[in-house]
């Protein structure tokens, strides 16, 4: 009777140690923001805006992307942007950044939802139906997506870029960067998916 309940209780912490590693397994992915202090053929190191460093392997088919100086005249309806931004109590968004899609990235993460680049802010991916036009608080650009529509505020200190093609080779250090869809790995690194940088020194505003 005793082996049986020591047996019974040895599996059960054999059960909830596979539980457990199940859910690091699963843990959510986050977003890394940093400029990247060492880079090798699998790796790069990035002194994360936090202060950490963090070890990010870039998966074989890792999509890049690079990100170049862009200015409000290079929105135009139609145009997929993402915007950055923090809401507004009339239900607009005051855009901190906007970032132009290539057309190959139409419908990226098409929608409207929290953001972490400041506490509070919001990411609208969406389909501009409206060139921008003068408002009372500055240009504004009106956008569409699945479910729903917003009216984007772009400030004078709004930052707007492009995204383009990006080259792994360009991932050096120095380099200024964000990773989409980090995931912790037993050995403390992240595996990511998906990396954009600036060119040009820009720092990739979202």
């Amino acid at each position: 009777m005793l082996l049986s309940r020591v047996s019974a209780a040895t599996l059960a912490l054999v059960v909830l140690a596979g539980f457990a590693a199940e859910c690091i397994a699963q843990s959510p992915p986050i977003r890394i923001r940093g400029e990247i202090v060492k880079a090798d053929a699998q790796n790069v190191v990035i002194k994360g805006r936090d202060g950490n460093d963090y070890t990010v392997k870039l998966a074989d088919n890792a999509r890049i992307g690079a990100m170049v100086k862009s200015s409000l005249a290079d929105i135009k309806p139609n145009s997929y942007i993402g915007v950055t931004a923090m809401p507004a109590a009339d239900g607009s968004q005051r855009a901190m950044a906007i970032h132009i899609f290539m057309e190959a990235q139409r419908g990226t993460a098409e929608g409207h939802t929290p953001w972490d680049r400041e506490p509070g802010s919001t990411m609208t991916n969406a389909t501009v139906t409206e060139a921008p036009v003068s408002g009372v608080d500055g240009q504004t650009i009106n956008v569409k997506y699945k479910d729903g529509e917003k009216k984007i505020v772009v400030l004078p200190q709004t930052t707007i870029v492009a995204m383009e093609p990006g080259d792994r080779g360009e991932l050096k250090a120095g380099t200024k960067v964000i990773v989409f869809g980090a995931r912790k790995q037993d050995d403390g690194s992240f595996a990511a998916p998906a990396i954009s940088y600036g060119r040009a020194g820009i720092e990739p505003p979202m």
